[in-house]
């Protein structure tokens, strides 16, 4: 029988820094989180990228902060 491989929490954290644009719960869970519609994030998905920081950005959440 093969040894379990360890579990890190790279891959954890890796994945909560991406908004997956295809997946309707990461969609309507960031639509929530911003008070924009899952369209809106989808656009913004599509336009800058799976960055969660970036989609956020975009999408004017009052959870980010602005370079100040």
């Amino acid at each position: 029988m093969a040894k379990a491989k360890k579990q890190t929490a790279r891959g954890r954290k890796q994945d909560r820094a991406r908004v997956a644009g295809g997946q309707k719960y990461e969609v309507s869970y960031e639509a929530k989180k911003t008070g924009r519609s899952a369209s809106a994030v989808k656009k913004a998905v599509k336009k800058v990228g799976s960055s969660r920081k970036k989609v956020e950005r975009k999408l004017g959440s009052k959870g980010t902060r602005t370079g100040r």
